[in-house]
């Protein structure tokens, strides 16, 4: 069994050829990406990176500025878009995909199946999003099932809550008091009655807003607090529908955006049926509130959850040095019975890049975290397209301007992307040295945790605590940590500070004992798996093991 590498792309951006883009551009400016653009030979570049899944972001079709009206796809008014090719998270149809990534528009589902069956032929599987909390202020379905209804469709809106209702209504609450509400159109956007926003705004949205969306209804008046969950919510039924419907499109998988914004309850109920209907179907759910992780997996059913609000922020703070590599223990300490629930990242489609101004302004200076991310346990590792070729995300794109993240609001190619694409062949020839080298260390270590029994299957066990800050341990820039099988264990050591470190480290006894190892006296043969040097070792607790750690980096050593 190997470990789970999941690789998030947007298609919009994957394969989008275009070198001189304009900021803020149109699609005939700009171009986009297709689906298409993922060719067989695209995705065998990404097995080769480790992949195991592809995350595919922005496939369904939500809200834009470019026209399709000629498709039966109503236009958004310009006020209600984020950026010229809007957000995939505003969707305006859970029915159909976005028709943006299509050669053939007419053909537009025909082309994502295509896409789904190509990467189950190269070895990967398949995520998209699911979106439950919101929809776009336009949403209006030309694909769904006979017999269904659209949202709002039976909602009495003289309410602001009704537990059959899709909606919250606001009464006569304006959508542009506090935002513009014409944009580029000749007549401003009204909403009547008005709905509440997207990120729990009830009155009129501000540019801070989610004012793109409408928040749905699951059930709890918010209000009083009062939770309505018997009947069935009218919500509940629609978003297992959608569930259902792209489950049996073969996906493998939903990221599922913002799930603490509806109820555990909903969860419960909608996985439990997707799952018995599609065995070994994957749910990823983004959570920023720790204390209701373990609810959102015993009680909501879901298989992952972010690692944001824990190890990525630690490992952050630990590489800009606002924090001591001690607090990685502490940080996994705090999820170590749910740790193999905890999908690591250290960059996403939300945060900013590695490489950017806004981080650490290097990628070689993230490897140490990297290896930590991906390597501290069974759980699932993701990276983001780019992420392996160190880049920057510096461009100014559009709505998004210069943040340090790549845009998922506009239309746009990225540098490092397009010049590993090399017109479809992946050769890599245009890459730089200095991103061949950074590609070359991601795949290796992800192939590593996908070869390696110990990382992909074997348990944890930490070192910090047995070796204590001192001359040959700098534990606030040091850390280590044991994976293992009764087989094997890997020595793993990883240096978060800018100079090489000469480290002594300790292995108790407790530790073989855990593994249900023995030990000897004498040195082992080793082997440092990033270099593929072979070493010998002392591997008991009586003797320390000398080693030097190059900066921000790490070693691991695999002992028999």
């Amino acid at each position: 069994m190997s470990k789970t590498i999941i690789y998030q792309l947007l298609p919009r951006l994957f394969g989008n050829s275009t070198a001189n883009c304009v900021a803020g551009g149109t699609i005939e400016q700009n171009g986009c990406g297709k689906f298409n653009d993922i060719t067989p030979k695209a995705l065998r570049a990404i097995r080769n990176l480790g992949a195991t899944h592809v995350w595919y972001t922005g496939v369904i079709e939500h809200t834009t500025r470019t026209n399709y009206t000629s498709y039966n796809i109503p236009a958004d008014h310009p006020a209600t878009v984020k950026g010229e090719a809007g957000s995939p998270y505003a969707i305006k149809d859970y029915y159909d995909n976005d028709p943006d990534l299509s050669v053939n528009i007419e053909k537009r589902r025909e082309e994502f199946k295509a896409l789904v069956d190509r990467t189950h032929k190269a070895g990967l599987k398949v995520i998209i999003d699911f979106i439950p909390n919101h929809i776009a202020r336009h949403y209006h379905s030309d694909n769904m099932p006979a017999g269904t209804y659209s949202f709002g469709e039976h909602d009495e809106k003289n309410l602001f809550f009704a537990g059959h209702n899709n909606f919250y209504y606001l009464g006569n609450q304006s959508y542009g008091c506090n935002i513009d509400a014409k944009g580029s159109a000749e007549e401003e956007y009204s909403e009547t009655p008005l709905r509440a926003t997207g990120n729990d705004c009830f009155g009129s949205p501000s540019l801070n807003d989610w004012y793109d969306t409408v928040k749905l209804n699951y059930g709890i008046d918010y209000r009083t607090g009062n939770r309505q969950f018997s009947p069935i919510p009218n919500t509940w039924v629609k978003m297992l529908k959608i569930l259902r419907y792209w489950a049996s499109q073969g996906i493998d998988g939903f990221r599922c955006d913002m799930v603490e914004m509806t109820p555990v309850e909903f969860w419960n109920w909608a996985v439990t049926k997707i799952k018995e209907e599609f065995p070994g179907i994957l749910f990823i759910g983004e959570i920023y509130q720790p204390h209701i992780y373990r609810s959102f997996i015993k009680d909501g059913g879901f298989d992952y959850l972010y690692d944001k609000v824990g190890l990525y922020d630690t490992l952050r703070g630990v590489m800009n040095g606002q924090a001591s590599a001690n607090d990685i223990s502490y940080t996994l300490q705090s999820t170590a019975d749910i740790r193999n629930h905890m999908l690591t990242f250290l960059e996403n489609h939300d945060e900013q890049r590695i490489a950017s101004d806004f981080f650490a302004a290097n990628a070689e200076r993230a490897l140490a975290a990297l290896i930590v991310s991906a390597t501290i346990d069974t759980q699932p590792f993701m990276l983001y397209a780019g992420q392996e070729l160190g880049e920057r995300g510096m461009d100014k794109e559009g709505y998004s301007g210069v943040d340090g993240r790549t845009t998922i609001f506009d239309y746009r190619s990225v540098d490092t992307l397009r010049r590993w694409k090399d017109d479809g062949s992946y050769s890599g020839e245009l890459l730089t040295e200095k991103e061949k080298n950074l590609q070359s260390y991601y795949s290796h270590l992800l192939n590593l945790c996908n070869k390696e029994e110990a990382i992909a299957n074997g348990q944890y066990y930490g070192l910090q605590y047995a070796n204590p800050h001192s001359d040959k341990y700098d534990s606030n820039h040091i850390f280590s940590y044991l994976r293992g099988t009764e087989k094997e264990l890997l020595l793993i050591v990883t240096n978060f500070s800018d100079s090489n470190k000469e480290c002594e480290i300790t292995i108790p006894e407790e530790a073989f004992a855990f593994f249900g190892t023995t030990y000897g006296n004498d040195p082992v043969e080793a082997k440092e798996l990033i270099s593929g040097k072979n070493i010998k070792i002392f591997a008991n607790p009586h003797d320390k093991i000398a080693v030097t750690v190059p900066a921000n980096n790490g070693l691991i050593i695999k002992i028999k």
